[in-house]
């Protein structure tokens, strides 16, 4: 399997969301993110990557990891129907999912707990602090690396690329260490709470293809 993955700068960033798994019916429970000025290489580098316009299309560079992404497939599609119950609606997700998770080279477990702790698989989640969608992103990232159009944070693929071309910002900037980088990303760095949460729920999306 290959994927575009871009390089991203490390700068002064910090943002995120407190979540919970017991979710508001309407409101997501984030934290209110901190903005904060970036370098013009890290903003010119994290927009490059949000801006590309491509449609989640993997290749694979065999049968055996075209096999082992269908596999992927099919099992995280059984694990989330009770929360997605209809079937195309979650495929079109999961899809979006495992090829931002890979282009941001970042795990799909990862992305898929982050999200569970974040805003319970709900779309048009909104936190109290503005936070949107999917991965919880705060308004201002449209306006620093994005088109500034803040509605666009609801669209599928276009919420998930922001998120996780953030974490890959964080876990660059903490040079790997994914306990520090969730903490940047929820704004609570070197708290164990939300990272403790984001890994237990990774465990329930650790999805064995070989």
């Amino acid at each position: 399997m290959t994927v575009t993955r871009r390089r991203l700068w490390q700068g002064a960033a910090s943002a995120g969301a407190l979540a919970a798994f017991a979710l508001p019916a309407r409101h997501a429970r984030a934290g209110a993110q901190i903005e904060e000025p970036l370098a013009d290489a890290v903003r010119t580098a994290l927009a490059a990557s949000v801006a590309e316009d491509a449609p989640p299309r993997p290749s694979f560079e065999d049968i055996e990891a075209r096999l082992g992404y269908l596999k992927w497939l099919g099992t995280a599609s059984e694990r989330l129907k009770r929360r997605k119950a209809d079937r195309h609606t979650r495929i079109e997700f999961l899809e979006a999912l495992w090829y931002e998770s890979k282009r941001a080279g970042l795990e799909p477990a990862l992305v898929l707990g982050l999200v569970q702790v974040e805003s319970g698989f709900r779309k048009y989640a909104i936190s109290v602090a503005g936070a949107r969608g999917y991965m919880q992103v705060m308004p201002f990232w449209a306006r620093l690396i994005g088109d500034g159009d803040v509605h666009r944070l609801f669209h599928l693929q276009t919420n998930l690329r922001f998120g996780c071309v953030i974490l890959r910002h964080y876990l660059d900037m903490e040079r790997g260490d994914l306990f520090m980088a969730l903490g940047r990303y929820n704004g609570s760095r070197g708290r164990p709470e939300y990272p403790r949460a984001v890994f237990a729920s990774r465990r329930q999306w650790d999805i064995k293809t070989g």
